[in-house]
């Protein structure tokens, strides 16, 4: 096999960025490709478009060398990454629709030899339909036996966000192959940065590891939030709950929420439902443990306003996990919506110290405004706590002026 000296990677985002970036830097010459121009022109300056520490520096370096560049259109390459979204559809099915569209955009430049390998997270045996996507429209590219010249490989994302850059290094990677030869092939190509253990399998295997992994946690974390509607209902402390019963040395709960967010946990289990939906019980309950969490949030709310036909409301976190900007798939986001619209008499104060205008689901409700933690807490009629940010952690009610009993907390850390 030849090595590999250029890659291009389909998606700028919270992934495609950082993996471009650290491959630029550790010599493959990277040609990034987004269909958001404005993403494009910030990557083309080295701008990061997106709160991601440490990934400046990287990006920067990379563009400064002249090994990372940036379009809307693909550019031929030794390798190619496809990063892009995979969300579902309001019935809960996968949306393939960026990963069709990625792999028919790169399928014109493609030449025989060349790798395309999958990291979006997604459901069992679609590296395989993006090999019959780009063989659909490259039928040249396929013999007559249906063997294909190009190399298929699925290789997952395994990083928390805020800390990319350094588990994208250390981090052991899951690569699988549609063949033997692609896994090998992909191994070189993350070879060049990663440094924890390179594990091999064939593509649907390590499209279900990826789904695996993240439905474990959404089942501990729905554990942990059904032990706080009991607790509530019993009239029991659910933190202190919790942390007696984690003193038993094979204990280890984890803490609830007003839900699950980010593209990974609340979707992933959604694609192992759909691929197996008698078998997935356990985890589709665990689902709508965690989706249904949101109106739980809401009801307490409601409790803590009754008779205020116009409070004010501060919601504190937006973000679906602290100390970042990403808002995908944020319960915190999702009930502060909700609140405005219940609400429409009254005020909500949306706190989140990561983001400088509100966000699209909050600009267009007139009745919401992008607030400082000071002014939410002088202004407030309660206050929603959400999301667990460095900044809301280290204050207390008494230092903000708050009232305990106008204090809902979702995540326990001014319980």
């Amino acid at each position: 096999m030849s090595a590999i000296r250029t890659a291009n990677v389909v998606g700028l985002g919270y992934i495609g960025l950082p993996t471009a970036a650290i491959l630029a830097v550790n010599g493959i010459k990277v040609h990034g490709t987004d269909v958001n121009e404005s993403v494009v022109e910030q990557v083309a300056r080295g701008a990061v478009p997106f709160v991601e520490p440490d990934l400046g520096g990287f990006l920067s370096q990379a563009v400064g060398a002249g090994m990372l560049t940036a379009s809307t259109a693909v550019q031929p390459a030794d390798a190619y990454i496809l990063a892009v979204p995979t969300p579902f559809h309001e019935d809960l099915s996968p949306d393939l629709g960026y990963v069709q569209a990625a792999a028919e955009a790169v399928a014109p430049v493609l030449e025989p030899g060349a790798l395309v390998i999958l990291e979006s997270t997604s459901p069992p045996r679609t590296t395989e339909k993006v090999a019959e996507w780009i063989a659909a429209k490259r039928p040249d590219l396929v013999d007559a036996d249906g063997n294909s010249s190009v190399l298929y490989a699925h290789c997952p994302e395994r990083v928390l966000p805020g800390r990319i850059m350094t588990e994208l290094v250390t981090n052991d990677r899951i690569v699988g192959g549609i063949t033997a030869e692609a896994a090998l092939k992909a191994k070189e190509l993350y070879s060049a940065f990663c440094d924890g253990q390179i594990l091999l399998t064939d593509a649907t295997t390590a499209e279900l590891a990826k789904l695996v992994e993240n439905s474990y946690r959404d089942v501990n974390i729905a554990f942990a939030n059904e032990l706080s509607l009991i607790a509530d209902e019993l009239d029991i402390n659910v933190w202190e709950l919790i942390e007696l019963a984690n003193h038993h040395p094979r204990v280890n709960i984890l803490q609830p929420g007003p839900g699950v967010g980010g593209h990974c946990i609340a979707v992933d289990p959604w694609f192992i439902v759909d691929a197996a939906p008698t078998l997935s019980r356990l985890i589709r309950t665990a689902r709508e443990v965690n989706d249904a969490k949101p109106n739980w949030v809401l009801d307490k709310v409601a409790d803590a306003v009754a008779g205020n036909e116009a409070p004010v409301i501060a919601a504190l976190g937006l973000a679906f996990k602290p100390d970042i900007d990403d808002l995908r798939e944020s319960p915190a986001l999702q009930i502060t919506a909700e609140l405005a619209d219940r609400y429409a008499s009254g005020t909500v104060l949306a706190v989140e110290p990561h983001i400088d205008e509100l966000p699209s689901k909050l600009a267009n409700r007139r009745n919401v405004e992008l607030a400082t933690l000071a002014d939410a807490a002088r202004r407030a009629d309660v206050v929603l706590l959400l999301v667990d940010h460095r900044q809301f952690r280290g204050t207390s009610p008494r230092a903000l002026g708050i009232d305990t009993d106008k204090i809902v907390d979702t995540k326990g850390i001014w319980a």
